[in-house]
């Protein structure tokens, strides 16, 4: 089962919750604080363009690239209704390519715990600090296994919006420290009856001193290491962190 595909057309109806503009101003402070310009920014990971629509409206331009055509549909139509210069690429995140080179990149909403082998991480992040401009910067955010393993985390969810129902549950293995999601869709058609679609995810917890030595190997520099939305450093029970890392050369 491909993820993201029916997923994406009711992607952001289950998603209201997220609170994107707060997640957008905390990323915006930390790539002023790196003093990124307000210039072309790279979104890994930009599934229906929700990050990329409240960051352009803060003066930036973007790059979206996302593996998932469903969800790349889903961003395009916001892209029309807003009118921003957004330029979106249909490409895996360990094998993208650009025609040049960007102020900052970032990936976020845990999209980088999707990559769940080490020659992976390794093989993003170098692209990353391929395409970056010279002292460029790189935000990402990642869960932790402490989110993965909690009880709520774990509880299966079951959620009804305009008719339509996901029913979304996780299986969390600590040997591997990885975390399979199953989600089942009940997708309401015009006619009233109801469409059954089924998806399998799976994503992986990385420890920050893999993350350090994924970057180093591919030539970037963590500057720092966040619990998410503060400045605080990482603690135990940290849910998800937030990590800077700096071009470093090419």
């Amino acid at each position: 089962m491909e993820a993201y595909t029916s997923f994406a057309e009711v992607y952001d109806k289950f998603m209201d919750n997220v609170p994107y503009s707060q997640w957008a101003e905390y990323l915006d402070s930390l790539l002023q604080e790196y003093q990124v310009p307000r210039g072309l920014l790279l979104e890994l990971g930009c599934g229906t363009g929700s990050m990329a629509e409240e960051m352009a409206a803060r003066g930036y331009d973007l790059i979206g690239v996302d593996a998932s055509e469903d969800m790349l549909a889903e961003a395009l139509e916001k892209k029309y209704q807003s009118g921003h210069d957004i330029l979106y690429l249909c490409q895996d995140m360990r094998s993208f390519e650009l025609y040049g080179t960007v102020a900052a990149a970032y990936c976020v909403c845990d999209s980088l715990n999707y990559l769940t082998q080490y020659p992976d991480l390794v093989r993003m992040f170098r692209l990353v600090n391929n395409y970056l401009d010279p002292g460029g910067v790189f935000v990402f955010d990642c869960n932790t296994a402490a989110e993965y393993r909690s009880p709520l985390r774990q509880a299966p969810m079951v959620e009804t919006q305009d008719g339509d129902t996901l029913i979304w549950e996780n299986f969390w293995d600590e040997a591997s420290r990885e975390n399979g999601h199953r989600l089942t869709l009940f997708l309401q058609e015009a006619d009233g009856r109801y469409r059954k679609e089924e998806e399998a995810h799976l994503q992986k917890a990385w420890e920050p001193e893999e993350i350090r030595r994924a970057l180093e190997e591919a030539g970037l520099t963590l500057a720092a290491v966040y619990e998410a939305f503060t400045r605080r450093p990482p603690a135990e029970d940290s849910a998800r962190l937030y990590f800077i890392a700096k071009e470093n050369g090419k």
